[in-house]
């Protein structure tokens, strides 16, 4: 089946939506990671030791769960995505180092997993409406200190 010029320009700017997330994550730039979802997005975060709930409650808990590390890298790929109208549905595969500073060497461990996305289009663009992670690996241990959901 051949793709509309619709279908290629959504593929793109979902594409653009998720590569925005990593660098607002990467950066946390908690402003640009409101641009990625819909203020009543859900989001869970719970097989890799995060919260699940509403976004705002969760960019709270992000916030407090990122400042403990040094540096992460989002990096993703393998995307699947189904398109049905203003609205898609996505699997995105993500490799994740984050960096915890300590005495000596930075301690660094790694988190592989799914992120299995519901999209809507809006006037601003593409956004996340539901987002679940699905841990696949954990390459060391979740550190100590990890914020619990409130």
């Amino acid at each position: 089946m051949a793709l509309s010029i619709q279908d290629i320009s959504d593929r793109i700017e979902i594409d653009d939506l998720l590569k925005r997330y990593t660098r607002a994550i990467d950066s946390k730039d908690y402003e640009l990671l409101d641009t990625c979802f819909l203020p009543d997005a859900h989001v869970d975060y719970v097989s890799s030791g995060g919260v699940a709930g509403p976004y705002p409650e969760v960019r709270v808990w992000l916030e407090k769960a990122l400042a403990i590390f040094s540096a992460s890298v989002h990096s993703i790929s393998n995307s699947e995505v189904e398109l049905e109208g203003d609205r898609a549905r996505g699997r995105t595969l993500v490799h994740n180092p984050m960096v915890l500073p300590g005495d000596g060497a930075p301690r660094i461990f790694t988190v592989y997993a799914y992120y299995h996305d519901e999209l809507v289009r809006t006037e601003e663009g593409w956004r996340i409406a539901r987002r679940v992670e699905e841990q696949i690996l954990l390459d060391g241990n979740l550190p100590a200190g990890l914020p619990e959901g409130d």
